[in-house]
């Protein structure tokens, strides 16, 4: 964004060198309800951007009673995804109220958007607002999402440490509900009718029809309709690969961790620069049908590719991987992946006995260095 604005900015992300001021209380369904008992103390504006995110030794907020890394699921229950976001819950009040939203398209859930729901965390209750069926609205061809929908919420519960010992929840608003707003009816329907407290968003960040808006805009409209608005700089992709990769990734992007890098890295398999930009290995999910099985055998499982739930790296050869089983078994493996299956080897003889035993309709795969 450029200087020449700046000074029309009341709020951007705060420092979390300061303590907030207020508690809340919380109740737990689809989503977190919050019930703030006191408004956050007024701080000075300030422009940020960090390209790596660390815990300061004194980041002190108050919020989601803390969790400690062994309470972090290992594994999730993708069954249990089964229940769809709402917009509206059972009462008739907006979910999100009195939450903050960092704004964007989380596909990747990279450490881009982890910096979002950090400056959220910072401000109130955090929430990742984002919107469902836009590809289907636009025509655009499906295509397999990076992280798998039933693994969400574990590496949403993985940032807990870096925002404020919450856990940032999802909200997904239908884009054929929003496709036509202009710029001012966006920031009214977050207003009125979902009543959250503030707005997080990119540099970059565009919005209403036609991406006609921009964040200089969105920080106007909001303060005139009395919500905070948080504007921080793209986390910047410094790895050494980005200048080769920027050229061909879309013209918008100016150099940040996007999903799109993502996704073209998974495409030469590249898993050390993935893990680079999620800020985590890279998690593979297949989950077995009645139709497609899992083949197993005593140091050898196979699944078809029809089984994957997320985006696969390239064909090729990946070592140094972890298999998950559950909580007590991670087994060290490597990944063979071809044009129909994916072939997981160990040195460990009693896979198919686990298998057997526990009738596994998951396979959670996590990725070591790059394709050899």
């Amino acid at each position: 964004m450029v200087g020449g604005g700046v000074s029309r900015i009341s709020h951007h992300f705060r420092d979390c060198d300061f303590h907030f001021h207020f508690h809340f209380t919380f109740t737990y369904s689809a989503f977190q309800t919050f019930h703030l008992s006191s408004p956050p103390l007024p701080l000075k504006p300030r422009w940020g951007g960090i390209s790596q995110t660390t815990v300061p030794s004194n980041y002190r907020c108050f919020g989601t009673p803390p969790k400690s890394p062994g309470e972090i699921p290992l594994l999730f229950d993708c069954f249990s995804q089964q229940e769809e976001d709402r917009e509206i819950l059972s009462d008739g009040t907006s979910a999100v109220a009195g939450g903050i939203v960092a704004l964007g398209k989380f596909d990747a859930l990279h450490i881009g958007h982890r910096e979002l729901a950090i400056q959220a965390s910072r401000a109130g209750p955090p929430f990742l607002l984002s919107f469902v069926g836009m590809a289907k609205v636009l025509g655009w061809e499906p295509r397999a999402p990076i992280v798998a929908k039933c693994d969400r919420k574990r590496i949403l519960s993985s940032w807990v440490p870096y925002c404020c010992n919450m856990v940032p929840e999802e909200f997904e608003v239908e884009f054929s509900s929003v496709r036509h707003l202009n710029p001012r009816q966006f920031v009214e329907k977050l207003s009125k009718e979902l009543r959250v407290r503030g707005v997080v968003a990119g540099e970059n960040y565009r919005f209403g029809y036609k991406a006609a808006g921009d964040a200089l805009e969105l920080v106007k409209l909001c303060e005139e309709y009395g919500m905070e608005a948080y504007i921080i700089k793209s986390v910047m992709d410094k790895n050494r690969f980005s200048a080769d990769m920027n050229s061909v990734t879309n013209s918008k992007e100016r150099g940040q961790v996007s999903s799109t890098r993502v996704r073209e890295a998974l495409a030469v398999g590249d898993l050390k620069y993935v893990s680079e930009l999620l800020g985590r290995p890279h998690r593979l999910i297949l989950m077995a049908t009645d139709q497609e099985r899992f083949s197993t055998g005593q140091y050898k499982v196979s699944a078809p590719r029809s089984c994957l739930l997320n985006l696969a790296p390239k064909e090729g050869l990946y070592e140094k991987c972890s298999l998950l089983l559950d909580q007590e078994n991670v087994v060290q493996c490597s990944v063979v992946i071809d044009s129909k299956f994916v072939h997981i080897e160990t040195d460990y003889g009693g896979l198919s006995d686990i298998f057997c035993s526990q009738n596994l309709k998951f396979l959670f795969i996590e990725f070591g260095d790059s394709c050899t």
